[in-house]
């Protein structure tokens, strides 16, 4: 019944449900017959690769095992070598175990098993009564006897004649057995292909039905929803099936809702940012209002230091030289705190800056410490301005962890180099500062979380390396905010490189 006739709307399940039943049983069909074809075929192969070919491969083995051991007689019958009873018994060690399987599988097939065990008689009358007797012989030329060596050779021409009796009929149950399984897969995709046509056939007259009732209503349902993306006003025409008409009410109920989350989105947003300001003011506070105190503590214990010099015992040194200690390293902390913040929320005041005097700049602020600790510290700057608009003091920090970090987590008398290029790709230009140390290096499933704040590598925890694990914090928000980016590459033990990619400033 339709809806020009006053009745209610067909569901979409009264709709598609003629149409699925159908399609589920030629679906079941197919699946059924792959699944049977499938299964004979799988069985076949399993037989032929799992017992068969190992079979057949171990009858070959048996061969190779015999004519080794008939390699080895004539070996020792000729040098008397000693060598030649070593190769004798290894070969005779094996061929039980090749012989075991090719009779396993002979055991339910009795054409071929009567040719195994008439093949293995052979092997037996031969070792009896040629190989056993003359290796257990004297070896040597001079042992040489003619009716003895014709009889060994009339013996291993039985054995051959046997095995190749018996490797003929492997190679028949082979092509047997291959011939089944392509018989039994090409049986199996022909009715899969036949069934499949059909199905296709029936597919095909139920699609304009389901195009007319079902589907064009979703397809406008769908062009509201685009609408609704750019101009929140529109709303959904109930129509179609009654799902399809439950889901345009539906949708142009939380249309209405989106526009009342939308006013608290902005209330919320408005509230947030004012809470993150005030925990930032918080920090620069908090390190404002430290700064003081540790700075009076260093103050004092520097007193200490110098007025009891030579003068306190070693305990009391140990204890004076940890506290200094613990107060630069949390001096060093809060300076980190207050930069990270300033990066954070300070209005970055761009001007043209030349990035080559400003990377040697803070080059030339490590080689102290660098040179302390015998560390070379290699530049390769050009000799052509690198223009890029930037907040100079900031990016300067920026190179200064960068160019630090390096010469603290590198080895005594290493190597540290700086280089700027620049590259271009995609029509835009690029400043790159390359840091590359042969250091201790990151482990590599720690690389994801660098940046986090207050992370440091284990391996620098391990080897008391000082450090608050804010400065490649700083150093991605500064080149954030000059639009770059870094990207780190690092190899425990073996060091590592930190690109920094900036926007070179256009001729305009």
């Amino acid at each position: 019944m339709t809806d020009t006739e006053g009745a209610s709307p067909r569901t979409v399940a009264r709709t598609l449900t003629p149409a699925l039943h159908r399609l589920a049983v030629l679906i079941g069909v197919i699946a059924l017959i792959a699944i049977v074809g499938v299964v004979l075929s799988t069985r076949t192969v399993d037989d032929l690769t799992e017992g068969l070919q190992p079979a057949s491969v171990a009858n070959q083995a048996v061969l190779q095992d015999l004519t080794d051991l008939e390699s080895a007689v004539g070996a020792w019958a000729r040098s008397g070598e000693p060598g030649a009873l070593d190769d004798y018994q290894e070969a005779l060690a094996r061929l039980p175990g090749h012989q075991q399987v090719v009779a396993q599988y002979a055991a339910d097939d009795a054409p071929l098993m009567a040719l195994v065990q008439a093949q293995r008689a052979a092997a037996e009358r031969w070792l009896e009564e040629y190989a056993q007797p003359r290796v257990q012989a004297p070896g040597g030329a001079e042992t040489f006897q003619l009716r003895r060596y014709r009889l060994g050779q009339r013996l291993f021409e039985q054995v051959r004649a046997a095995h190749q009796e018996t490797a003929e009929l492997f190679g028949n149950r082979v092509r047997e057995a291959s011939a089944d399984a392509t018989w039994r897969l090409r049986a199996t995709i022909g009715s899969v292909a036949l069934l499949t046509l059909l199905g296709w056939v029936v597919v095909g007259r139920s699609r304009a039905r389901l195009l007319a009732e079902v589907s064009r209503p979703l397809v406008a349902l769908e062009a509201v929803v685009h609408q609704m993306a750019k101009d929140p006003t529109v709303r959904a025409q109930p129509e179609g099936p009654r799902e399809v008409r439950s889901v345009a009410l539906a949708l142009n109920e939380l249309a209405d809702a989106q526009s009342r989350a939308r006013a608290v989105e902005h209330k919320v947003t408005e509230e947030l940012r004012v809470l993150d300001t005030a925990r930032d003011d918080f920090v620069s506070n908090v390190s404002h209002e430290l700064r003081t105190p540790l700075t009076t503590i260093h103050g004092y214990l520097e007193m200490v230091a110098e007025e009891f010099e030579d003068t306190m015992s070693p305990r009391h040194e140990r204890i004076l030289e940890a506290s200094r200690r613990n107060v630069a390293r949390l001096k060093t902390l809060i300076d980190d705190l207050l930069t990270l913040s300033k990066a954070e929320n300070r209005a970055t005041t761009l001007e043209s800056v030349d990035l080559v005097p400003l990377v040697r700049d803070a080059v030339t602020d490590v080689a102290i410490t660098a040179a302390g600790r015998g560390i070379v510290v290699e530049q390769d700057l050009g000799d052509q301005p690198v223009i890029v608009l930037a907040d100079r003091p900031m990016l300067g920090r920026a190179f200064l962890n960068l160019l630090s970090n390096a010469v603290k987590f590198s080895l005594e008398q290493g190597r540290v180099s700086v280089s700027l290029g620049v590259e271009e790709a995609d029509g835009r230009r690029s400043a790159v500062v390359t840091v590359l140390d042969r250091g201790i290096g990151i482990p590599t499933a720690e690389l994801e979380r660098l940046g986090s704040r207050f992370f440091r590598a284990s391996n620098a925890v391990t080897n008391e390396i000082a450090g608050t694990g804010l400065g490649l914090r700083i150093v991605q928000t500064i080149v954030d905010k000059h639009g770059g980016d870094v990207r780190i590459e690092s190899e425990e033990g073996r060091g590592t490189r930190v690109v920094v990619r900036l926007p070179v400033q256009s001729a305009g």
